[in-house]
């Protein structure tokens, strides 16, 4: 069965598509991309696809639903290569991929997820009280 490699890289997976993606094979990628950010414990996804020409309303909602996923799973999702015509069709489709932040390259994109992924740790610490004693 034909699988797309999920690469890590620190606290982020990294997910080349350079293939075309037909529905089985986006169902895989959800499935496996999930397991992985459960196993790595991973606090982002870079989804990469630069080598796609064209992504239908399925393959749209797969990525959304990935993010969903990810989100859910404490990961933090962003897309980065889309070509032109791909973000054409995708408005033109109606999918605005809530939830899905993107990038131009893949450099802009792991500078995005690391801000996201600090910017939620520091959210999620609790509030030092000054002045508070134990006693």
């Amino acid at each position: 069965m034909e699988r797309i490699p999920i690469l890590r890289m620190g606290r982020f997976l990294l997910v080349t598509i350079q293939v075309d993606m037909h529905d089985q094979l986006a169902l895989t990628l959800q499935d496996d991309l999930t397991e992985r950010i459960v196993k790595e414990r991973a606090k982002g996804v870079l989804i990469d696809i630069s080598s796609l020409d064209v992504v239908d309303s399925f393959i749209g909602r797969m990525i959304s639903n990935i993010a969903g996923m990810s989100r859910v799973l404490d990961a933090q999702t962003v897309v980065v290569g889309m070509r032109p015509a791909v973000a054409i069709t995708l408005v033109e489709l109606g999918l605005s991929l809530q939830g899905v932040r993107t990038a131009l390259n893949v450099e802009r994109g792991m500078k995005i997820l690391a801000e996201r992924v600090e910017a939620d740790g520091r959210s999620r610490r609790r509030p030092e009280v000054r002045g508070a004693r134990n006693d």
